[in-house]
């Protein structure tokens, strides 16, 4: 299985295949450090009804990206939404925002990434935009494009990637 660095030292002599998520913003939480997958978006601000629905409905091994602005407030994740995750096979969630619960959440089967911790929970009266087009960490993130992640790094390409060795 190729790492984040084997993709992008097959990419570099076209860089416009990817974009590289802006090094040490996101830290990794969940117990699989290295993860991929098709692209599922939300945009929602401190306001977390959205995720649920999305992590209680079949993952099929995508990644759920939350474009949570950045804030510090509050955590749009915690040790019941990731646990609905890996029951409903989401390879992972990847949160430009706060989680909470994070001891359990690190014994998890699954790739969690954010921006850090924060024991507040969040509002639930704002559903948040299902399937919009987000942008953070100098990434632009379309549904259906691929997200790859490992202790490196972050990186998104329009187009599925070969993992193989």
């Amino acid at each position: 299985m190729k790492t984040v660095a084997d993709l992008c030292d097959t990419a570099i002599p076209s860089p416009s295949r990817l974009q590289i998520v802006t090094p040490n913003l996101l830290k990794s939480y969940g117990s699989k450090p290295s993860f991929h997958g098709p692209i599922k978006t939300l945009r929602c601000l401190e306001s977390n009804p959205s995720v649920r629905s999305l992590l209680s409905s079949p993952g099929l091994g995508r990644v759920l990206i939350v474009d949570g602005s950045g804030s510090l407030r509050c955590a749009l994740l915690g040790d019941q939404l990731a646990s609905l995750a890996v029951t409903n096979n989401w390879s992972g969630i990847i949160i430009h925002g706060c989680i909470r619960d994070s001891a359990i959440i690190k014994k998890m089967p699954i790739g969690v990434k954010a921006v850090g911790t924060m024991p507040v929970k969040s509002k639930k009266d704002y559903p948040g935009e299902v399937g919009v087009n987000v942008a953070f960490g100098g990434v632009e993130f379309r549904e259906g494009w691929w997200v790859y992640a490992d202790e490196d790094g972050v990186i998104v390409s329009e187009t599925e990637l070969d993992m193989e060795e």
